[in-house]
């Protein structure tokens, strides 16, 4: 099994910057990961995929955060990174992390609320 804990959310003025961290857990089980992503739910919105990274290192990024966010992993503490700058009002959800396996099957953390204020 995997287990995701996210942290790092929290109350931002607009065009500051927050980090968000995903703690993966699991018993002989993390070298199947094979994409790690975050998504993100705003009130009253459909989840939507705002960056993800592959086991490869390879990058990809929701067009609304290109330029504005950076995914990344630490391979030594299996923890996962989304470091997001010049935030926006309309970057205002909660923020889940996901694991693929190389089989397919989905991991979802529980959430942290990220909430940017004009």
């Amino acid at each position: 099994q995997v287990q995701l804990l996210e942290s790092g959310g929290g109350l931002v003025q607009a065009g500051g910057s927050l980090r968000l961290s995903c703690a993966c857990a699991a018993s002989r089980i993390i070298a199947s990961i094979n994409v790690m992503s975050w998504y993100r739910q705003a009130p009253g919105k459909e989840r939507e995929l705002v960056a993800a990274i592959t086991r490869g290192g390879s990058t990809n990024y929701a067009d609304s955060v290109k330029g504005r966010f950076t995914i990344s992993m630490d391979n030594a503490k299996n923890t996962m990174y989304l470091e997001m700058n010049s935030l926006k009002p309309e970057d205002t959800a909660v923020y889940s992390c996901k694991a693929t396996l190389f089989f397919g099957r989905d991991y979802w953390g529980q959430g942290t609320q990220v909430t940017v204020s004009s």
